[in-house]
């Protein structure tokens, strides 16, 4: 699902090329939950971009469902994307112009689907909003306008979701019940998921782990 080959990222400053990421390697199967760990710094962020075809390497393949990444031009990843690929953030990302059902349905109607509403009201249904599709994101707390996030990412119903600190803004509780939630809609969906999490009981969540330092692949911790 997910292959990476020897890439490495470097950006010129006035000091001279700055090394984010150095050969990394890896591979994750379809289905699999893959946790992206280290200090902040490290090179989770740069590496998720990559992944997700957001940002492309300096050197090294990158290749996501059989579509080599770093072959293709950003209209091309931009495809890959909108075919495959979901996001949740900590930033949540919703627009504040729109309800809690306009979030979720938007993303389905610019992909053209007929049934982008009854999608999208199944799915706050499923993260336990459904009497709170009409509320805007300044009317949800925290955690609501994390699960809207969530809905918004699962409605789409994609191949590979990526997921950036989901629970970096939300108090203990509140995470822990996004977490069980992230879980069970990826198992239902049998989706690939790739996350970066500071939180050590979301990684052991996952089924392999990768740890990050100065932009190095730490020695593999395997399957949890």
């Amino acid at each position: 699902m997910i292959k990476v080959q020897g890439i490495t990222k470097k950006v010129a400053t006035q000091e001279g090329d700055l090394i984010i990421l150095r050969d990394i390697s890896l591979a994750v199967a379809q289905g699999e939950s893959l946790a992206i760990t280290g200090a902040s710094g490290s090179g989770k962020s740069t590496l998720l971009g990559i992944l997700a075809g957001l940002d492309v390497p300096t050197t090294g393949s990158v290749s996501l469902n059989n579509h080599s990444l770093t072959c293709l031009d950003e209209e091309g990843r931009a495809q890959v994307r909108a075919d495959n690929v979901g996001f949740i953030f900590q930033s949540f990302q919703l627009l504040p112009g729109l309800s809690a059902l306009e979030n979720v349905m938007l993303p389905l109607e610019l992909r053209g689907n007929k049934k982008a509403k009854s999608l999208a009201l199944d799915f706050l249904a499923q993260v336990g909003l459904d009497k709170r599709m009409s509320h805007y994101p300044q009317q949800l707390s925290g955690g609501e306008q994390q699960r809207v996030a969530v809905a918004r990412a699962f409605a789409s119903q994609p191949k590979i979701l990526f997921a950036d600190e989901p629970t970096g803004n939300l108090d203990s509780a509140t995470g822990a019940r996004i977490i069980d939630l992230l879980f069970e809609l990826n198992a239902e969906q049998g989706a690939t998921l790739v996350l970066i999490t500071h939180e050590d009981r979301l990684a052991a969540r996952c089924q392999t782990r990768i740890e990050l330092s100065a932009g190095e692949m730490m020695p593999s911790q395997g399957k949890q």
